[in-house]
Formats: C-alpha cells, sequence, structure tokens
C-alpha cells in the first residue's frame, strides 16, 4: 500500500496543481473579461465626435471609471456582473491598474426609453481619488459627481470630483448615477493579481501588475493625448 501511494503520488499532485491552475485561469478570465469591455468602452468614447469634453479633460484627470453594460433592472450593471474598473494615474504621470469595484444603486435615473450601456467617468480631484479608495463610497453624498457634457455643450466649464458620461446606441444622458454606491471587490482583485491586494496596492503604490491589463492602459495615455 505504501509502495502504491509512493508510486502515484507525483501524478495526484500533478494532477491537482493542474486543477488549481485551471481554476485560476477560468477565475481570471472572467476579470480579462471586463477589462477587455473596458477597453473596448474607452476607445468608443474617446474616438466619438460628441466627446469633445471628455477628450479635452482626459489628460487632467487622476483616474478613470469604466462599466461596459448597464441595464434598467436590479442593481443596475449587468452584462459583465456589475463589475466597473478604476485606473489612475500615479505620480510619474503613468496609467495603473485596474481595481475592480460593484458598481449599483437602488434607485436610477433613466430617461423613458433610454436604456444607458456604456459609462465612462473621469476623475478630476484628488478627493475623488481618495474617497474610491475606501472599501466603499456613495457618489454624490461624500464625493462630487456631474454629468459631463457632450456635443456643442462641450465648451461650458465645470467642477466637479467626478465626471460621469453615458451612452447607448447613439443616444446620450439619461442616467443619474447620483447615490449610487462603488464597493471595492476584493475577490475580483485577489483572483486577477494572484493575492489580496487593496486598490492602494494597485494604484498608488503598484504592488502588483497584470500585463494583461496594458492594453487599457495604453488606450488611456493615448487619449490623454488625442486632439479634438
Amino acid at each position: 500500500m505504501k509502495f502504491m501511494q509512493s508510486r502515484f503520488a507525483p501524478t495526484i499532485a500533478m494532477v491537482l496543481l493542474a486543477f488549481g491552475v485551471s481554476t485560476t485561469a477560468v477565475a481570471q478570465s472572467e476579470q480579462q473579461k471586463v477589462v477587455d469591455l473596458a477597453d473596448k468602452t474607452l476607445n468608443d468614447f474617446v474616438h466619438d465626435p460628441q466627446m469633445t469634453w471628455l477628450r479635452d479633460h482626459i489628460g487632467q484627470a487622476k483616474g478613470i471609471i469604466i462599466a461596459s453594460n448597464v441595464v434598467k433592472a436590479g442593481f443596475v450593471f449587468g452584462g459583465s456582473g456589475g463589475r466597473a474598473v478604476l485606473i489612475a494615474r500615479n505620480a510619474s504621470g503613468n496609467w495603473v491598474g485596474p481595481a475592480f469595484y460593484n458598481l449599483g444603486t437602488a434607485s436610477v435615473g433613466f430617461m423613458a426609453g433610454v436604456s444607458v450601456s456604456q459609462v465612462v467617468m473621469l476623475v478630476m480631484t484628488d478627493k475623488g481619488m481618495r474617497s474610491l479608495l475606501a472599501t466603499s463610497v456613495k457618489l454624490g453624498p461624500e464625493v462630487g459627481i456631474a454629468a459631463g457634457p457632450v456635443g456643442a455643450a462641450a465648451q461650458q466649464d465645470l467642477i466637479s470630483d467626478i465626471v460621469t458620461f453615458s451612452r447607448s446606441k447613439g443616444l446620450y444622458g439619461g442616467l443619474d448615477l447620483t447615490g449610487s454606491a462603488m464597493t471595492v471587490s476584493d475577490d475580483w482583485n485577489r483572483a486577477y493579481y494572484g493575492k489580496p491586494v487593496q486598490p492602494s496596492d494597485i494604484l498608488l503604490e503598484a504592488k502588483v501588475r497584470n500585463a494583461r491589463a496594458d492594453r487599457l492602459l495604453k488606450s488611456a495615455a493615448r487619449g490623454a493625448h488625442k486632439p479634438s
């Protein structure tokens, strides 16, 4: 019996190791889907001719929150499991992240007949970034939030901690995120980086990095230099 155990122990260990690796890969693939969708969403907004204000100010932003799918029912964000990502500009001016968040609200301000499918928020102040490093923050009551101007209104002055842009099939606006809660998704951050991490570890101290997020970070850097 001991001989059989010793003979098959390496095989069993290899099977368990392979299972562990595949489980990790599956977990990371879920996060990667959200990151890849965020990259597409950001590029859609940056290249949209109506998003002049966003292009003019993304270079001044401290961070960018991206949610790729919004539905009217339930806790607003669907399709990507109620997820949003936050990337940030570090002290060297480079984009880092992402950190994963849950974003939800009990009351969504939809205009009649409008379903918002993409949301990008520019974090314009240090206060806004600091608030997002907490476990949970409410947009509006705890940190200022305003709807970003689009089209001909792009030249207007706007001062807020966070400026939001939303779009669905060519329609703009229709979503009021005041009162929405952003909560850190610890399990998704742990899965994506392979160990327990906090948003400050990801966005401020750069203790972890996932190379598969580089495309999103490069898109943010290009967007910050794209002329209107």
